[in-house]
């Protein structure tokens, strides 16, 4: 009996924390709830933008259309010179390309600084973390300079070669700090087995950093999928186009825009993001939790 009350007594006092904090639970969920509806409804309000008649896009802001139309995706497709889905290809290309070089260059550079010895290091190393606070309007001018005198302008190359040649310099950073929490152990028993230094990063680093190396592709993939400033600088034929640069076209200062036509497509172009993020969901969570720290 004693041993009861004794139970009962003891159990009280979380259940009157537990009441006590339920409407301050109730009041954070229901603040967190208002503030995410309120970030979704320009998203929400783009994709009911797009299956509107083209007279009720502005005269509302409602997100219930009041008929469901679909022809401005087919009028957003072909309505172009060129078909969007070339934009979509070009897209497609340039931001795989791109997450390529910034996975195999970054990840060879970050296993250099993080792994092996050589003169300047730390020097360079500096000077890595430097140019993260270039800006990129700084290095523009002479950066076209040098691909116009290549002939590269109006191709994809100024888009694709330097991610190539390690030129992001926070995914190096990125991956210095998740290496340097590999224990080196691993390294010298490879060493031991007659492992070289190129082994030792295909078979013991790259395995065990598929956290890290998601993480980077997916911010390379959405980054280079919505850059607007480098394909326009760089691309002047509209078969090369981008997403980016096809959905201006669709507004026009001079003539008449087509608004249906533009939410339609912009749309579509989030979907691939979407799917690129839910893919690699878990990996990029775990990329960013555990990046810097000790195993």
């Amino acid at each position: 009996m004693t041993e009861t009350t004794a139970s009962v007594t003891a159990a009280r006092p979380t259940s009157d924390i537990t009441k006590r904090s339920l409407p301050a639970s109730l009041v954070i969920h229901a603040l967190l709830i208002a503030a995410s509806l309120l970030m979704l409804y320009p998203l929400l309000w783009m994709v009911s933008a797009s299956v509107r008649p083209e007279n009720e896009i502005f005269s509302s802001t409602s997100l219930i259309p009041s008929s469901i139309d679909f022809s401005s995706y087919a009028r957003g497709w072909v309505g172009l010179d060129v078909s969007f889905g070339r934009f979509f290809w070009n897209s497609l290309v340039i931001s795989l390309l791109v997450v390529t070089g910034n996975v195999i260059a970054c990840s060879l550079t970050a296993f250099a600084f993080a792994r092996l010895r050589f003169a300047g290091r730390n020097f360079w190393f500096a000077i890595m973390l430097g140019t993260l606070m270039i800006p990129y309007h700084v290095t523009l001018i002479p950066q076209y300079v040098l691909f116009l005198n290549l002939g590269w302008v109006n191709t994809i190359l100024p888009l694709v070669v330097p991610k190539f040649l390690a030129s992001d310099a926070f995914f190096i950073f990125l991956m210095v700090q998740f290496f340097r929490g590999i224990p080196r152990e691993l390294d010298e028993a490879a060493m031991m087995d007659g492992c070289s230094a190129w082994r030792i990063y295909w078979k013991i680093m790259l395995p065990l950093s598929l956290p890290v190396l998601a993480t980077a592709a997916i911010f390379s993939f959405i980054w280079t999928w919505d850059d607007f400033f480098g394909p326009l600088i760089y691309l002047n034929d509209m078969n090369t186009y981008t997403i980016q640069l096809g959905l201006r076209t669709f507004v026009d200062s001079t003539s008449a825009s087509d608004w249906g036509g533009l939410f339609a497509m912009s749309t579509l172009t989030l979907v691939p993001v979407f799917f690129f993020f839910l893919f690699f969901q878990r990996l990029l969570i775990e990329g960013i939790a555990t990046t810097g720290m000790k195993r």
